[in-house]
């Protein structure tokens, strides 16, 4: 499957060296931290780190990609975690957690199978900054109480942020200047030293200080011991499969489309697109093989590929060089890590969780449509208010909404002239002095016109023919790619009232597959050859030749 193997330039190999120790550097702290999200102990980030990152790079079809986990799925997995296993014990969440992991890749898997790829188009962009924005308000407030240093009951958003208000007379000020401390020098390295390794460097100055300034004894909690090797077998528990199906189906889904869209979106011009299904396999087998060795829900991740490829990675070596440092962190460093402190992981969390807030992009969004800036505003609010899981049902309803929405409301063109041209466009106050013709009505209808809209396109020419009170209606077909049973029928119908009313019908620029429709069906045999036209200049010159009123 590794084909980019066969294919290996050796100038290659340093670069991907590179890239792949400068990944490691990012993110194998950040999947430390991502863990806590999900209430899990913090190695738990590094066996995710590992095996999935390996399958993938052998399997997958994106060169830079970087698999392990992501904020979204990390809060995804804490609130299936939450329901399953209510304050549990460790062992009881990391066989959960291997459950849950291991339905996510067979979820994939099945997809991948089923050719589903194109899924991962089904939830807007609008409504998907929405719900990645509510997620990061929900981490947000997650984390606020490791870096008070007080320890809270959780439940909902708003009971959560209840419990941290209450909390805060209780706070550890040694704590908090850790936490704050920690922040302040994240966004220093990200603001003017944008390709050192933050997160890496925040760790390292946490477990410095907490050694140096021995800082358990001033009350600032350390993450604690972190067993040191590879992980073991974690089998899967078959008695907790049908309480997580249902939410390992919407992590399913947002694992497959952020991994997805970080592929496409660093993809050189150069380089094959990722192929979506194979996508779906890659990604739901690294899942399948990280949970047997305790892995959490993975995939891939924006930043992170980021850095993998402005570091220079060429192929998927740089992902396996990443998950070397991860080994190599497991077997010799884990005794260090757990002298860092728990509000430097939630400061890491509070950094790279803050990123998925992006008002600038709700604003884009209001500028350019109110509709879907209120889908954005909804998946939002469905995250916040409902819950991660219910809100990515949410999202994912909103989305279908608005999909129908468009489909079921399509536009109808009244066109004009351009003066001294032969050019046709939709009439509009901007442009006043194009051309109309007496008794002639142009009108242009786009997409494809099937049962859901067409009763509403009916209404609409109805309406537009009440109020020229034309003599010919010529409608323009060539954005119309498909015409459903249903909608011909409704046109044959509107055909035969309007010829009753002395009112004829003309048809423009049809493709062939529309064309043989219409020709097949009653409509062709009422309208007849000299009714149907390539284009609206030739229909245009056959009105005013013939009908045009005397001037």
């Amino acid at each position: 499957m590794a084909t980019w193997l066969t294919s290996y330039r050796k100038d290659w190999l340093r670069p991907d060296v590179i890239a792949g120790l400068t990944t490691a550097a990012v993110v194998i702290p950040k999947a430390m931290a991502y863990a806590t999200i999900a209430g899990l102990p913090v190695q738990v980030g590094l066996y995710t780190t590992f095996l999935p990152m390996v399958i993938y790079a052998v399997l997958g079809t994106s060169r830079v990609l970087s698999v392990s986990t992501t904020t979204t799925l990390a809060i995804l997995a804490a609130a299936e975690l939450g329901e399953v296993v209510p304050g549990g014990d460790a062992a009881s969440l990391l066989t959960a957690s291997a459950t849950l992991t291991l339905l996510v890749g067979a979820m994939l898997v099945l997809a991948s199978l089923l050719r589903l790829g194109f899924v991962a188009n089904f939830i807007s962009e609008p409504v998907l900054i929405g719900f990645k924005a509510g997620i990061g308000v929900v981490i947000v407030v997650d984390q606020v109480p490791k870096i008070l240093g007080v320890h809270i009951a959780r439940g909902t958003f708003v009971q959560n942020l209840l419990a941290t208000v209450h909390g805060i007379p209780k706070t550890s000020l040694a704590t908090l200047a850790v936490g704050i401390s920690m922040i302040v020098l994240l966004v220093a390295i990200e603001r003017l030293m944008p390709k050192a390794p933050a997160p890496l460097l925040a760790v390292a100055a946490g477990i410095a200080g907490a050694y140096f300034l021995n800082l358990p004894t001033h009350g600032v909690e350390l993450v604690g011991h972190i067993p040191q090797g590879l992980p073991s077998f974690t089998p899967p528990v078959s008695s907790l499969v049908t309480r997580l199906w249902p939410g390992a189906l919407g992590i399913a889904l947002m694992s497959f489309t952020e991994t997805i869209a970080a592929g496409r979106a660093f993809a050189r011009s150069d380089e094959r697109s990722p192929n979506a299904n194979r996508e779906l396999l890659a990604t739901g087998l690294a899942n399948a093989g990280g949970a047997l060795l305790g892995a959490m829900p993975g995939g891939g991740g924006t930043s992170q590929t980021a850095v993998n490829r402005l570091a220079g990675a060429r192929t998927q070596l740089s992902e396996i060089v990443t998950a070397a440092m991860t080994l190599v962190t497991m077997l010799l460093l884990a005794p260090v890590i757990g002298l860092m402190p728990q509000a430097t992981l939630a400061a890491v969390v509070i950094v790279y969780s803050i990123g998925l807030i992006k008002p600038v992009e709700f604003r884009e969004i209001l500028t350019v449509r109110r509709t879907e800036f209120t889908w954005a505003l909804v998946a939002f609010a469905g995250v916040v208010l409902v819950g991660t899981l219910k809100g990515i049902i949410v999202a994912i309803i909103v989305s279908m909404v608005g999909l129908a929405y468009q489909v079921a409301d399509p536009p109808v063109y009244v066109l004009g002239r351009k003066p001294g041209t032969n050019f046709f466009r939709p009439r509009s106050e901007e442009h006043p002095d194009d051309e109309t013709f007496p008794g002639l009505l142009l009108l242009r209808l786009e997409g494809r016109i099937f049962f859901a809209n067409a009763e509403r396109i009916g209404e609409k020419i109805k309406l537009l023919i009440e109020e020229a009170q034309p003599k010919v209606v010529a409608i323009h077909l060539r954005g119309v790619p498909d015409l459903e049973y249903t909608a011909l029928k409704m046109m044959t119908e509107g055909e035969r009232r309007q010829r009753e009313r002395g009112v004829r019908l003309w048809l423009v620029g049809m493709n062939p597959h529309v064309l043989g429709m219409i020709q097949r069906s009653p409509l062709g045999e009422a309208l007849g050859r000299d009714a149907m036209y390539f284009n609206l200049e030739m229909a245009v010159d056959k009105y005013l030749g013939t009908d045009a009123p005397a001037r």
